[in-house]
């Protein structure tokens, strides 16, 4: 096991889990939803900001901190967590989803992905074990492997060789990352698509090389709830009670429940900071859309129920009108709700679980929230 790495489960009530995640940089208590930080920092707020809500810990993107500021600086600041003045646990993914939303960018071979910067134009390779490098110098206690993040819809052949591939370059990145003194927690990615038997054949293939964690990567790429959700049901019955779980990039905060429920325990999205900055905020009767006309004259905040800075302090009148004038404060405080309400829902249900109540839990909050819902 990886220094300073434990996972350990506490209670669970169905399938939803409650467990500690120990990692050098502190404890993260589980269900958690992780902010994401793509450029070493969550767009709109400050490592205080995130302290200040609750975040345990922030997301890093491989690929956008390697080509800036890159790897060599935050190495020499001390580690991601130095960096950008957050101090606290971190996880990088590999970069393989930024390099292949490249499409006209980028070429896979079995070596790794040949790219070119989406910034100047330069050429850049990615290899399997320089991905654990860069990785290593950005100093993350959670680090994620080169994968084929394959896209939706794809045929079952093309998602058969993007899984065989991805297989592949856990087993050189796992090689690569046991050669020197873990000081980091390597996870698995599972891939496979919609298409159970790639999941499940992926599953196995990655068990067999017993990661301290594992991740469900390439879902929340366009594809129907109903098929997303199988795929969940599924790999909870494969991976180890022992080990963490992680659904990468999902997603609406229905979405995360519906995780929580099927014995997910990590969990991370760019939603409520994009939506933020969007003008949409998250509360837990559904979503609204603050620019619009109807609260230009509304005096109450967000949320009445609401806990944070922004709801303790502001109208949505204010709001609006800071959106509506083009102020930075605007995009700040939405933001600062909508990452709030996130951390709350994965509070909460960790709460229910460890009272083993987590069915009564979800049963009140789908009786006030639906991701098409406008809360007004």
């Amino acid at each position: 096991m990886t220094a300073n790495f434990e996972f350990r489960l506490q209670a669970t009530s169905g399938k939803a889990r409650a467990g500690k995640l120990t990692t050098p940089h502190g404890i993260i208590e589980t269900p958690a939803f992780m902010p994401v930080g793509t450029a070493a920092s969550v767009k709109a707020l400050d490592a205080d900001d995130l302290r200040a809500l609750g975040a345990q810990i922030i997301l890093g993107n491989t690929y956008h901190l390697y080509l800036r500021p890159g790897p060599e600086i935050i190495s020499d600041a001390g580690g991601l967590a130095r960096f950008n003045g957050w101090r606290g646990p971190t996880l990088t993914d590999s970069g393989g989803y930024q390099v292949f939303s490249l499409k006209e960018l980028r070429k896979i071979s079995d070596e790794g992905v040949h790219f070119r910067s989406n910034i100047d134009g330069s050429p850049h390779l990615f290899t399997p074990e320089s991905t654990i490098d860069v990785e290593r110098a950005l100093g993350a206690d959670i680090i994620m492997p080169l994968d084929v993040c394959i896209e939706y819809p794809c045929t079952h052949e093309e998602a058969y060789r993007a899984e065989r591939q991805t297989l592949k370059w856990e087993k050189r990145a796992w090689q690569h990352w046991s050669e020197e003194p873990q000081k980091q927690a390597l996870f698995a990615i599972i891939q496979g698509s919609v298409y159970p038997d790639l999941r499940e054949r992926s599953a196995q293939g990655l068990l067999e090389i017993d990661f301290p964690g594992y991740a469900i990567g390439g879902l929340s790429v366009g594809e129907p709830k109903a098929e997303m959700l199988p795929i969940l049901e599924l790999l909870n019955g494969v991976l180890p009670v022992n080990k963490p779980r992680y659904l990468m990039g999902v997603g609406t905060p229905a979405d995360i429940i519906d995780g929580i429920e099927r014995g997910v325990d990590m969990f991370d999205c760019v939603m409520p900071t994009r939506n933020a900055r969007n003008g949409t905020v998250f509360t837990f009767g559904g979503k609204m859309t603050i620019k619009a006309a109807t609260y230009s004259h509304d005096y109450r905040p967000i949320d009445e129920h609401c806990a944070c800075l922004c709801c303790q302090n502001y109208s949505r009148a204010y709001l609006r009108h800071l959106l509506n004038v083009g102020e930075i404060a605007g995009l700040r405080l939405l933001t600062i709700h909508n990452v709030y309400t996130y951390l709350k829902l994965t509070r909460r249900a960790r709460k229910s679980i460890l009272v083993n109540r987590f069915a009564d839990f979800k049963k009140e909050l789908n009786a006030l929230y639906s991701d098409e819902s406008e809360n007004v």
